[in-house]
Formats: structure tokens, C-alpha cells, sequence
């Protein structure tokens, strides 16, 4: 593996000295995007990526092709449920080390490979079972792929934070979001592909054996050197003693009640703690700033179909595949910029171009339906959208305490799309009563409030950068 390791690193070497002379710029986002942490996340992100549409639209479709009930169907969308709730068990990926696997490989990448482990034999289980026959088993092992696929993104996210310093996570978030996307074309497209023309026991076993590169990758890189338990230590010890002298508990019942304090209410203890009369702000930008986007989406395809009159084909090419390149490319422009100039400055950039490109939905809904007035409003969305999505991940994960990494990321992950989603719910409504161009009106006017917090948010830097975790600097182990 050192030597597969040293060879990746001196290709990536020859490619900044070969193509990037001359070139400044291009010599930068070489040298940003070769380095191995930020190569890392592109495969990690392919592994968190593949199991979402399996046990989703993907899923959908093979039981649908099979002739199982729609009401049946509906209820298997219930699995999603485990990755809205994924912060409920990432104390336990903070504070837990595997028997014999955290010896080989460490406590992150443990973790990852273990949930890996779960992804691909909960796949190869779905390729074996018939869903029509048997639903239930069916449901099981899908919901054995979504667990492991949510604590699969509680232990990436932690391994991402810990493996760099806080201005590459945008690079970092970037190339882990190409990975990711590139996951949901083979995922959906492909899986739907080899369902045709094979099975789909065939189909769900190759999305098994895939799962092959995230395990390959835990292999390759390198553990992170961060303490992970300094600052839950001192709050379990300090509750132990509490729970002992006041509670007159015995010292196993002691130590068992610090331990579940230290892992559930210490991630949450430290935040506050350390942001003090900020934490609130923070938590409160964190839950508006995405509000406008994911409001938008959800009446996104309506619009483009039943309003403006594409045809499906039309609105896959250009807001599918034309979209997902914009959005990679917004995404690596984002991350360039954030080593660059900072996160804050590229955080508000990030808020305003979202708030900006929501009304350029207003006036194409205004224009007569062309494809190429359609092609220059969707780019600038996912472009703006690439740039605001990886801002905001770098700055979540600058804000993370090394004691509490999963946990605290878990918490702001869920926390940055339930508003929008929420409020995405009642898009139809205002649709119908107002129409499209008001919706959208609305939609960037939502905006506003997070390029106010984020103008605060930057007044108060000094302060933030005082009160933001000390983390040991990352490394390998």
C-alpha cells in the first residue's frame, strides 16, 4: 500500500511540474487539487454516494419492474429516514474504538470500512432476496444499507475535518461532492442499465462489488493524529465524580453514566461553551442559509415541464448532465477560492449569487421557453450553488471540535436542510395561488436573512477565530 501511495504522489507531482508552468493560476488549483487529501475524497465520496439511490428511486424502480403494490413502495421510502437521524448515533462513532480493526487502521478509518462492510453485504443480500415474495426481508436489508450508509457519512465527514486544515475543506468538499455525484450517475443510470439488459441481481451485485473502491481507498490513505477524547475525557471524568459523591452511585454505574454524558451532551456542552452568545447565531445561519436553494428545487422540474413546456428529455439534458458539470465545476471554483481569500468572504459570495440566481428564475418564467435561455439560467444556479455548498462546508467543519468531530458535523448537517426542506413542503401551495414568477420572487427574497447573519458573522471573525477549537494539526498516523 506505501508503495501504491508513493506512486499516486509522484504522478500527481509530475502532472503540477509538467502541464502548470507558466501557468500561475493553473499551477494553484494544481497544486490544491493533487494533493492526496483532496484526491482521497473524490473516491470516498464515489463510496458514500453509491447506496443512496439503492435503497431510494433506484430501489423504487426495481420493485415497481417487479410488480410490487404502490402502497408497499411508498412505505419503503420510510428507509430514508435513517439519514435525517444519523446525529442519534454518531456519539457512538466519536467515542467507541472497534476491537482489533482500530489497532490496523485507526479509529476514522475503522469506522468507514466497518460501514462499508455493512453497505456491501446488505447490497448482495437485496441482489439475492425477491422483493414480491418476500418485502420484508427486503426491507430489512435496505435498511441495513442505509444505516451503514449514514454512518458511513458520520465517519467520512469526521476523517475529512481531521485530515487537513480548515482552509483546504473546501477543496476537500468539492472533490468529495464529484465523487458523490459521479456515485448517483452509476447508481441510477447505471444500475438501471445492467437491470435491463441483465438483472437485477446483477445490477445490485456489481453496485456491491463497487463499494470495493471506498474499501480499497480506507486502505491507501492515512489515519488522521488528532486527540479525540481530550475534552470528553475531562467531562466524563468530572460527571463520574458528580454521580459518585452526589448521586451515591456505584463506580461502574458512574463511570457508565459519564461516558453517555461525555458522548451525548458533550458535543453540544463544548459548542456552546466555546461560542457562548454566538452559538445561537451560528446554529441560526447554518438553518437559513440553504433555505432559498432547496426551497427552489423542489418546484424546479414542474416549472421546466408543466410551465414551460421541455420535454423530459430536454430537462435531463441540460439541469442532469449539463448541471452536474456546472456544479462540479462551481464546486472546484469554490474550493480554490476559499484557500485563497478565506471561507467568510466566500461564505457571503456563496449567499449572494444563491439569492441572485433564484431571480433570474423570475425572469425566465417570464420569457418565451428556450433551451439556451434555459442552459444560462440553470449554470449560473449550479454554479452558485457549488460555490455556496462547499463555503458552508468548510465553515462547519472549522467550527468542529477534534473531541467531537462526527457528532458535531451530524448535528449541522441535519440542521442545514430541515428549514428548507420544511418550508420546500408548502412551495406548491404558494405556486398555485400566486404562480411561478412570485414563487421565485419569494425564493431569493428568503436569502436575504442569511447574507444578513453572514455580514454579522464576518463583523465578528475576530471573536470566532479566538473561539474556534484547537485542533492539533492535522496529519497521519
Amino acid at each position: 500500500m506505501l508503495w501504491l501511495r508513493s506512486k499516486l504522489v509522484s504522478l500527481w507531482q509530475w502532472v503540477v511540474e509538467r502541464y502548470a508552468i507558466g501557468w500561475p493560476w493553473l499551477r494553484e488549483v494544481v497544486e490544491i487539487y493533487s494533493r492526496w487529501q483532496v484526491v482521497a475524497l473524490l473516491f470516498l465520496g464515489f463510496s458514500a454516494g453509491l447506496p443512496f439511490l439503492l435503497v431510494f428511486s433506484t430501489l423504487n424502480a426495481r420493485l415497481a419492474d417487479v410488480g410490487v403494490e404502490t402502497a408497499t413502495i411508498g412505505f419503503f421510502s420510510w428507509l430514508g429516514i435513517t439519514y435525517s437521524i444519523k446525529v442519534l448515533w454518531a456519539p457512538v462513532v466519536d467515542r467507541v474504538r472497534l476491537p482489533l480493526l482500530d489497532r490496523l487502521l485507526g479509529k476514522r478509518r475503522s469506522w468507514i470500512l466497518l460501514a462499508q462492510g455493512g453497505i456491501a453485504t446488505g447490497l448482495f443480500l437485496m441482489a439475492t432476496v425477491d422483493p414480491l415474495a418476500a418485502p420484508e426481508m427486503m426491507a430489512l436489508c435496505g435498511l441495513l444499507v442505509a444505516f451503514s450508509s449514514a454512518t458511513q457519512d458520520v465517519a467520512i465527514d469526521a476523517y475529512r475535518i481531521e485530515i487537513a486544515e480548515d482552509r483546504l475543506q473546501a477543496a476537500l468538499a468539492s472533490t468529495y461532492i464529484f465523487g458523490y455525484r459521479l456515485a448517483l450517475l452509476v447508481a441510477g443510470a447505471g444500475a438501471l442499465y445492467l437491470a435491463e439488459y441483465w438483472s437485477w441481481t446483477v445490477s445490485y451485485q456489481v453496485m456491491a462489488l463497487l463499494m470495493g473502491v471506498g474499501a480499497v481507498t480506507v486502505l491507501v490513505v492515512r489515519e488522521p493524529v488528532v486527540n479525540h477524547f481530550a475534552v470528553a475525557a475531562d467531562i466524563a471524568h468530572q460527571i463520574e465524580r458528580e454521580a459518585a459523591k452526589r448521586g451515591h452511585l456505584p463506580l461502574r454505574l458512574a463511570r457508565m453514566a459519564g461516558w453517555f454524558s461525555a458522548a451525548v451532551a458533550g458535543p453540544f456542552m463544548d459548542f456552546f461553551r466555546r461560542y457562548r452568545e454566538l452559538a445561537l447565531i451560528i446554529l441560526i445561519t447554518v438553518a437559513v442559509y440553504r433555505i432559498s436553494d432547496i426551497a427552489m428545487g423542489v418546484m424546479a422540474n414542474p416549472f421546466y415541464l408543466d410551465f414551460m413546456g421541455f420535454s423530459k428529455t430536454q430537462v435531463a439534458d441540460v439541469t442532469k448532465i449539463f448541471g452536474f458539470f456546472m456544479t462540479i465545476v462551481g464546486s472546484m471554483v469554490g474550493g480554490v477560492l476559499v484557500v485563497r481569500f478565506g471561507v467568510r468572504p466566500i461564505l457571503l459570495i456563496g449567499a449572494v449569487m444563491t439569492a441572485a440566481t433564484n431571480l433570474l428564475f423570475v425572469w425566465l418564467a417570464q420569457m418565451p421557453p428556450d433551451l439556451m435561455t434555459l442552459a444560462v439560467v440553470v449554470s449560473a444556479d449550479n454554479l452558485s450553488g457549488g460555490i455556496a455548498n462547499v463555503a458552508l462546508i468548510a465553515w462547519l467543519s472549522s467550527m468542529t471540535s477534534a473531541s467531537f468531530t462526527a457528532t458535531q458535523y451530524a448535528l449541522f448537517s441535519s440542521l442545514m436542510t430541515l428549514p428548507g426542506k420544511f418550508l420546500g413542503g408548502f412551495s406548491g401551495i404558494v405556486v398555485a395561488d400566486f404562480g411561478y414568477a412570485e414563487f421565485f420572487l419569494l425564493a431569493g427574497l428568503m436569502g436575504v436573512p442569511a447574507i444578513l447573519l453572514v455580514l454579522y458573522i464576518m463583523k465578528k471573525g475576530r471573536i470566532l477565530d479566538q473561539r474556534a477549537p484547537d485542533k492539533e494539526t492535522p496529519g497521519e498516523a
